[in-house]
């Protein structure tokens, strides 16, 4: 499908959407768990049915029937191998979340997992040998260290290091240990995105599941543990949010963003700090965000903690004056896309002056910004980023893939236009 998009002025409130992170979690444990759980507000895209689905396989009943609030009745950790092979789409945090999921199962056959084409390219191979190190097997069926995988045996604990060019290897492990019989020990030795693993460790807290966390570089879990029910409601994804904050920030623009909750370990939250950094008219009220479009300047952002942020980012820079460094962020080139070549690609397309690091982006502004084609790269983040900046194009300007938008935020441009975007999917 394809994103038209025509210069608008935008203000207005909008309620963010629940976060997609979280929604995943709270999959993976209440179906590790016994007893039936309630997910209230979850998000519902289609990342987090792909979790759903891969979880029922995996012999957790879930019930989706209503959209406000989704039942779980566990497993209790024990396992049930499918017969299928396990499809997981685009999402790669229900693969890696899972695939140290399917290393509980005690029976003979294995597990097998896959995904779409983004998928097939995506590094999972240092998850795949710390789940060997610790009692199972786990091999990628194309030996490149990607998906298709194969995931067999027990996990029966033990000692493993990981480098983890992304959170999501360890939040595997982490919540995959308690379950194991013996003990386990991580040591960490590379960690990107450790705010994702804070999320990960306050659900743990949450299930008064024991750890011991030595400053994010060690871990001992005590085997032999195991998952209760909850009732909890998903809170507002920050992720989500991050597209609206930017978008106020733009001159001309007055957004208030609704929903969120600062004492949520979300990484993306340091969104509203950047902005602010850039000289962003901003003001924090509860829960609510409100951001005035202000002349912005460049600067220098450590993106390290906060790589899906990337692309909105390097939007809002090409507004700025001066020059904007986006650095420290090279796992950007390992997402749905290889995010900093894509968005140095499009953005000079649009007359952005950006340059590739191999960690980054600089980006030389303002840019006087050109209607044209964009390429969205079947990537919901860099389809919502040009979406964004094309409010801000004369004319219109046409973005393909656009259907991307779904894995993560279904109503992104219902809620644009709620607030005075022009913005139409087109076949």
């Amino acid at each position: 499908m394809k994103l038209i998009v025509s210069k608008s002025r935008l203000e207005g409130a909008v309620a963010i959407p629940a976060s997609k992170s979280h929604t995943i979690r709270a999959v993976a444990i209440a179906s590790l768990a016994d007893g039936t759980s309630t997910i209230r507000n979850p998000l519902v895209s289609s990342d987090t049915l792909s979790a759903v689905n891969c979880y029922r396989l995996l012999g957790a009943a879930i019930d989706t029937d209503d959209p406000q609030a989704w039942h779980v009745t566990g497993t209790a950790g024990q396992i049930t191998p499918p017969e299928e092979i396990i499809d997981v789409g685009n999402s790669g945090t229900t693969l890696r979340i899972a695939i140290a999921s399917a290393a509980l199962s005690t029976a003979a056959a294995p597990v097998r997992f896959t995904g779409d084409r983004q998928i097939r390219s995506r590094p999972v191979q240092p998850l795949l040998d710390a789940i060997k190190n610790l009692g199972a097997g786990a091999f990628s069926l194309n030996n490149n260290g990607s998906a298709p995988v194969e995931v067999s045996g027990t996990l029966t604990g033990g000692r493993t290091a990981i480098e983890c060019i992304t959170s999501q290897y360890l939040s595997s492990l982490l919540l995959a240990a308690p379950l194991a019989e013996g003990n386990t020990e991580i040591n960490v030795t590379l960690l990107n995105e450790p705010d994702y693993v804070r999320m990960t460790l306050d659900w743990l807290d949450r299930q008064q599941i024991r750890y011991e966390n030595r400053s994010m570089k060690r871990f001992v879990i005590p085997g032999g543990q195991a998952y209760k029910s909850f009732d909890t409601a998903i809170g507002a994804d920050f992720s989500s949010a991050t597209f609206f904050l930017c978008a106020g920030a733009l001159v001309g623009n007055h957004i208030t963003v609704e929903g969120l909750d600062f004492s949520d370990s979300q990484p993306d939250k340091a969104v509203v700090e950047y902005l602010r950094q850039m000289g962003a008219d901003i003001r924090t009220d509860r829960s609510r965000v409100i951001v005035k479009g202000a002349p912005l300047h460049g600067t220098t952002i450590d993106m390290n903690r906060t790589p899906d942020a990337l692309p909105a980012m390097a939007v809002v820079a090409a507004f700025a004056r001066g020059t904007t460094r986006l650095t420290n962020v090279p796992q950007a080139r390992k997402k749905e896309t290889d995010r900093i070549a894509c968005m140095a690609q499009e953005l000079r397309k649009l007359n952005v002056d950006i340059e590739e690091l191999p960690d980054g982006l600089v980006i030389n502004g303002p840019a006087r910004l050109r209607p044209v084609d964009l390429d969205g790269r079947d990537d919901h983040r860099i389809v919502m980023a040009l979406a964004l900046a094309a409010t801000a194009v004369d004319g219109k300007t046409v973005i393909d893939t656009a259907q991307a938008i779904n894995v993560t935020f279904p109503r992104y441009v219902d809620l644009m236009n709620s607030i005075g975007a022009d913005m139409k999917m087109t076949e």
